[in-house]
């Protein structure tokens, strides 16, 4: 006989492990994971954005004499960048969807009523009802459902809840990396022929020192999240995370392909507001919930 440990069959779709209430409060808690690693990570990712805002805007858009080409480059680049750092935002405070600790005690599956010869599975290391395509992460100490991987850079897995905004995050950081290149070598290929203090209110060696970190960064990271968004897309039209196709596991689910994937995961049919990280923020509902309920920590 296989022991609770073991991944059985799941039967979460005859009996759900959260009621409405509990999703609904799970979906709107702030939830932030206290790791050293993922804090200082998400933190630098913080600090290379804002180091490409300032040499874009400061070394080379303000000192421009093409008040047009400033103006249309300043505002698609800092777009951009609240974009990403928006969506930066969201993937780290969303719970990516964690199940319920310790809930697997006898009287709480005495009370989801299975049927004769129904078995569930259940983590040994957190305790918990554990459904079907979830895993547990090591660095959450949860288990996740959906669970992709966990990403040190946006400090939290990426799981069933918080994929959307990860590829977003990943699409946008592509965005203003590719942006950031372009910019850089037309300012490079302007002050080559005329003289550098006309292009820049920094002194020449300053202004090639911030440009060069800043190519280098920006080719750094357009590399790393073009490729992980590709990965993203691809998981998603083949309804496989990364861990099942690690393992090579069987899908056991009816899997949901290309677009309904996408919808799936995005949320209804295509619009403009799969693009937007600031859908379904209920900044005000947040609030409320901190204050009396406090946020959700993970240790």
């Amino acid at each position: 006989m296989q022991s609770s440990g073991h991944r059985l069959r799941d039967v979460e779709q005859h009996q759900p492990l959260l009621s409405g209430g509990e999703e609904e409060v799970a979906a709107s808690r702030v939830w932030f994971i206290q790791d050293s690693c993922g804090m200082v990570c998400a933190f630098m990712t913080w600090f290379l954005v804002m180091y490409a805002e300032f040499v874009v805007n400061f070394v080379m858009l303000l000192p421009s004499k093409s008040f047009w080409y400033s103006l249309i480059n300043g505002v698609a680049f800092n777009f951009l960048a609240v974009l990403a750092l928006t969506s930066h935002l969201r993937t780290m405070l969303t719970d990516p969807g964690a199940v319920p600790k310790g809930n697997a005690t006898k009287e709480y599956m005495e009370s989801l009523q299975l049927k004769p010869g129904e078995v569930i599975y259940k983590c040994p290391k957190c305790c918990s009802i554990k459904p079907e395509r979830a895993h547990h992460c090591s660095i959450c100490k949860r288990c996740i459902r959906k669970m992709d991987h966990h990403c040190p850079w946006v400090n939290n897995c990426v799981g069933e809840n918080n994929q959307r905004f990860f590829v977003l995050f990943t699409m946008y950081i592509a965005s203003i990396s590719l942006h950031a290149l372009c910019l850089s070598g037309f300012h490079f290929f302007t002050c080559v022929k005329v003289q550098w203090n006309e292009c820049s209110d920094f002194s020449p060696p300053v202004a090639v020192m911030l440009l060069i970190f800043l190519c280098l960064e920006a080719l750094l990271f357009l590399t790393f999240t073009a490729v992980m968004f590709g990965t993203q897309i691809h998981s998603i039209c083949n309804d496989e995370t990364e861990i099942e196709r690690l393992k090579n596991e069987k899908p056991t689910w009816e899997r949901r392909v290309r677009w309904e994937g996408m919808k799936s995961v995005f949320g209804g049919p295509p619009s403009l507001l799969w693009f937007n990280p600031f859908a379904g923020l209920r900044l005000r509902v947040l609030m409320v919930r901190a204050r009396k309920n406090g946020a959700e920590f993970s240790v």
